[in-house]
């Protein structure tokens, strides 16, 4: 892939996410065992960004933390005011250089990176000062709006507490990530104000400040509107887990591994299970757990961090954790083991 400029990513990390009732920052609530910010940094990896940049704020220690592992700097974000300030943030981080800026929230840990690979390529194609991803809901309600012109182009966004009750009626929302050049991003940022319901500086005054400015912005549509839906209560948290749970059950389904009932069986990321192992409702597989072939997990067990080789026999509603079968192992039903390592005859 040719680039014009260097990418860097800005991913947006430092909000408290009220609406989920917790104390803890919003970013590092967990989907499928892991804070859903590290879905978002994953689904970024495959375009080979030169610089990431996680703007942290409220707990930033915590936020930090998490970032262990990751090819990432943090910036922080002195005060919560706005998505334009939270991107200004990274301003001085990086200066000097020409950049191709994606911005994104850590709350969309059901982002793809094929998605965000299209929109790259749609960037670069169209040669817009802006390409905004969008989307369309059924039920648009607490997302911006995208305003179009007479002439079709998008004109504004417009945050739902500041439309009109036409504009709420308007299905087409904006899923918060952005490219733009970033010579272009920071000088336009500069010139937002707060005039609005929250006093912030709001990030979606980029795209009428463009149009204003008589630049062209491009509107990418992502195909799946639920890849692009942050997490903003407990209930979108369980759908999210839920989506991406389907996704892995979906991958090792096609890859040979038999399950029961997809829908109640838990598999970590971690997790390596090799063809014709069949897994029965309720199981959950955590950790760095490896399973062979021709084994059969019955209803109920929980293993976390075990090793079992070929033709293993796990009894139901057993729970096992760091140990290790041998082939053909049998574990009767109901048993609890912990370390335990199968000799070798």
């Amino acid at each position: 892939m040719v680039r014009a400029n260097p990418l860097a990513a800005i991913v947006l990390a430092a909000g408290k996410g009220t609406r989920m009732k917790s104390n803890r920052a919003k970013v590092l609530h967990e989907v499928m065992a892991v804070p859903m910010l590290h879905h978002v940094l994953h689904a970024i990896a495959p375009l080979h960004p030169e610089r990431t940049l996680v703007v942290v704020g409220h707990q930033q220690d915590a936020v930090e933390a998490t970032l262990a592992g990751f090819e990432v700097d943090s910036v922080v974000q002195e005060q919560q005011r706005g998505t334009g300030d939270a991107v200004l943030a990274a301003e001085r981080s990086l200066t000097g250089s020409d950049w191709t800026v994606l911005i994104l929230c850590g709350d969309t840990p059901l982002i793809r990176p094929q998605t965000l690979g299209d929109m790259y390529t749609a960037h670069q194609e169209s040669g817009a000062a802006v390409t905004l991803m969008t989307t369309i809901l059924d039920n648009p309600t607490n997302y911006g709006r995208i305003l179009h012109g007479a002439d079709g182009k998008i004109t504004a966004i417009i945050e739902e507490k500041d439309a009109t009750t036409e504009q709420r009626a308007i299905r087409e929302i904006n899923a918060g990530i952005y490219l733009t050049d970033s010579r272009f991003l920071f000088q336009t940022l500069h010139q937002v104000g707060t005039d609005n319901s929250q006093g912030e500086v709001y990030l979606t005054d980029l795209i009428s400040l463009a149009v204003a400015d008589g630049r062209s912005v491009h509107g990418f549509t992502a195909p799946h509107p639920g890849d692009v839906l942050g997490v903003n209560s407990r209930i979108e948290l369980a759908e999210a887990h839920r989506e991406l749970q389907s996704r892995r059950n979906r991958d090792l389904m096609l890859q040979g591994v038999t399950m029961l009932s997809p829908e109640t069986t838990f598999v970590s990321y971690e997790a390596v299970i090799n063809a014709d192992t069949v897994l029965h409702p309720g199981t959950q597989i955590r950790g760095a757990t490896r399973i062979g072939r021709f084994c059969h997990i019955e209803p109920g067990v929980i293993l976390d961090d075990c090793l079992l080789q070929d033709e293993v026999r796990i009894g139901a509603y057993s729970c096992l954790s760091d140990c290790k079968l041998e082939t053909r192992a049998v574990i009767a039903p109901h048993t609890t083991l912990s370390g335990f390592k199968q000799s070798t005859p």
